[in-house]
C-alpha cells in the first residue's frame, strides 16, 4: 500500500521516541514552574534555556537545542505535545525510531535558524532606524521611533514626560543622551527576548505527515474533515502572511514554524533522492 493511500490507525499507542519527549518535554515544564515557584520568579529556565538572539549577553550556542523543550505555558506545551502524540506515533511507525528523533531535532534546531536569521534583519533594521535617528535627534522623531519600533516597551506615561521635558529645550545635550541611553535600553531589551517551544519541531512533523499522507483526513476541531495536504499547505501560508504581516502584540515565532517546515521538505527530499540513487 503507497503512502499516499495510507490510513494511520495508531494514534492511541506511544512508540518509544514520542513517548520520551512528551515526557521529557513535561519533566521540563514541571521544572520551569516548581524552580520558578521555589525561588519566586527570580529564576526562569525559560530564560535560561529559551533562544535568545546571538546579540544578547543571554545567547548560549546550546540553546538551539534546549529552547524546544521548553513552553511558556500550559496550552502551550498541550497542543505542541498532542500534535506530537497524534502525528508523530504515524512517522515514527513509519521511519523508525531514529530517523524520526532525528528529523524532529534538525526541524527544531533548522527552525531557531530562521527564526534567528529574521531577527538579524529585524534588528538591523531598528539599529539603522536608531543610527539616523541620531544624525539629528529631536523629541518628535524621538516619540515616533519608540511608538513604531518598540511598541508596548516604553512606559506610556514616561515617554510622553520625557518628550515633553525634552521639547522644552530641544539641544539639551542631557536630553539627548537620555534618549540615545533609552533607545540602547530598549534595543538590549528586546533582544533578551527568548524563544521557547517545540513548534518548529511540530510545525516539520505536519509537513512530513501532509507530504507521506497527503490524501488522510484531519478533522479541525474534531469536526470539519480536511485533507492533510491542503492542511499543511493553509496552515503554511497563514503562518507565511502572519510573518511579514508582524501585527503589534503578535509574539508567536511564524518564522520559526516556517523554518521547520523548509527544513523537513529539504530533510525528506534529500532522503527520497537518496533512496532511488
Amino acid at each position: 500500500m503507497s503512502f499516499n493511500q495510507y490510513r494511520p490507525s495508531g494514534f492511541l499507542g506511544l512508540t518509544p521516541v514520542v513517548k520520551n519527549l512528551l515526557i521529557i518535554n513535561a519533566l521540563c515544564f514541571l521544572a520551569m514552574m516548581g524552580i520558578g515557584n521555589l525561588t519566586r520568579g527570580a529564576t526562569d529556565l525559560n530564560d535560561i534555556l529559551g533562544l535568545h538572539y546571538w546579540g544578547s549577553d543571554k545567547y548560549e550556542p546550546y540553546q538551539f537545542v534546549t529552547y524546544m523543550f521548553m513552553h511558556g505555558g500550559f496550552t502551550h506545551i498541550l497542543f505542541n505535545m498532542f500534535a506530537v502524540w497524534m502525528f508523530g506515533n504515524v512517522l515514527e511507525q513509519v521511519w523508525g525510531p531514529k530517523r524520526f528523533l532525528f528529523y524532529y531535532l534538525v526541524t527544531g534546531i533548522g527552525a531557531g535558524v530562521l527564526h534567528m536569521l529574521v531577527m538579524w534583519y529585524q534588528f538591523a533594521g531598528i539599529q539603522e532606524a536608531i543610527n539616523q535617528f541620531m544624525l539629528q535627534p529631536n523629541p518628535v522623531d524621538f516619540d515616533a521611533l519608540v511608538k513604531t519600533r518598540f511598541e508596548g516597551r516604553f512606559n506610556p506615561e514616561a515617554l510622553a514626560q520625557l518628550v515633553y521635558q525634552w521639547s522644552l529645550s530641544p539641544s539639551d545635550p542631557k536630553m539627548i543622551s537620555e534618549a540615545s541611553a533609552a533607545l540602547k535600553s530598549l534595543l538590549a531589551g528586546q533582544m533578551d527576548i527568548s524563544t521557547v517551544g517545540a513548534s518548529g519541531s511540530v510545525f516539520g512533523i505536519l509537513l512530513a505527515f501532509g507530504m507521506l499522507f497527503p490524501n488522510s483526513l484531519i478533522y479541525l476541531y474534531f469536526a470539519i474533515p480536511i485533507k492533510a495536504k491542503w492542511f499543511v499547505i493553509l496552515y503554511g501560508a497563514f503562518e507565511l502572511y502572519s510573518g511579514i504581516a508582524n501585527n503589534p502584540g503578535d509574539n508567536v515565532a511564524h518564522f520559526a514554524h516556517l523554518g521547520g517546515m523548509i527544513f523537513g521538505f529539504i530533510l525528506i527530499k534529500f532522503w527520497k533522492n537518496k533512496q532511488y540513487r
